[in-house]
């Protein structure tokens, strides 16, 4: 339902700025120029992306199974690191006492320790973009952006220091998990420019948006040990571990609002708020989820 009225919302806006566009235009008494209206433009947009949350959990040290489904807690890349290979699991060398400085026994990790509150967080956003104009006040529209998001959260890890009176108090330590995820969001729309001024025009936008999104890297950070959870991906003979690193391709939409400023006959600028319906496609049934960037972008008209 959430979704359905997300997507309502969006061809709402469209409808109702395209509404505003044709009013206006019908409204004109003469027809203006537009600095820049005409031909081909080729641009570059430096931004902001704010990307939800709902894909981060991706990255919470559980990891997916060959068949996309979430790992137990017994099968989930942290316990095989921190447990298992840095734990001094199967009589090797306990890595994690050594940073915490408590012996082999002092130590714990369950499942209530594994990380609940992963987030993205707000990256840079960054583009190739091609503008068609077909007349002075319609383009159509195809851009190329790029975004690395950085990933954060915590874990924790209890230790057990015995006293004098044979008590046991407990002492929980909370150490960071974090990743980054790559993504390119290729998009095919229609921009329409209103308004009177032939240097001053607000404009709307919207069109297909395809998200290609890819797993970068996943590690926590233990004091001073680092440990690489994204190895997991390559483990051969662990038919329950997958054998690469997620990647997709999700289908979506995309709208936009702003300024247009025509500078001269060769050069325009535009600030621009997109919202944009995306489907990551690199956790199993994803679901179209709203995220939102700003941008300024620059044009040179050949």
């Amino acid at each position: 339902m959430i979704i359905k009225m997300k997507k309502t919302t969006l061809l709402a806006l469209l409808a109702l700025f395209n509404g505003l566009l044709y009013a206006q235009d019908e409204n004109q008494g003469e027809e203006t120029t537009i600095y820049n209206s005409k031909g081909f433009n080729i641009g570059l947009n430096i931004g902001a992306y704010f990307p939800n949350k709902y894909t981060a959990n991706l990255y919470d040290g559980y990891g997916f199974d060959i068949d996309g489904n979430r790992n137990t807690f017994e099968n989930s890349f942290m316990y095989r690191k921190i447990i298992l290979e840095y734990g001094g699991g199967y009589g090797q060398t306990d890595y994690i006492a050594q940073e915490l400085n408590v012996a082999h026994n002092e130590w714990s990790f369950t499942e209530s320790d594994m990380p609940v509150n992963m987030r993205y967080n707000p990256s840079f956003l960054v583009g190739l973009l091609g503008r068609y104009s077909v007349d002075e006040r319609n383009a159509i529209l195809i851009n190329v952006n790029a975004s690395k998001i950085n990933v954060s959260g915590n874990f924790t890890i209890t230790t057990n220091t015995s006293t004098p009176i044979n008590q046991i108090p407990k002492n929980i330590q909370t150490f960071a998990i974090r990743g980054s995820e790559q993504r390119l969001l290729l998009q095919f729309g229609y921009q329409h420019l209103f308004g009177e001024n032939e240097k001053f025009n607000f404009f709307a936008e919207g069109g297909l948006n395809i998200s290609i999104a890819k797993f970068d890297k996943n590690e926590i950070l233990i004091n001073n040990l680092l440990i690489d959870l994204a190895q997991s991906y390559n483990v051969a003979g662990y038919p329950s571990y997958v054998t690469k690193r997620p990647i997709g391709t999700g289908y979506g939409a995309f709208a936009g609002m702003g300024l247009n400023i025509g500078i001269n006959e060769g050069i325009r600028v535009q600030i621009a708020y997109s919202p944009t319906l995306e489907n990551i496609n690199i956790v199993k049934n994803p679901k179209l989820k709203i995220q939102h960037s700003a941008g300024l972008r620059a044009y040179y008209n050949f």
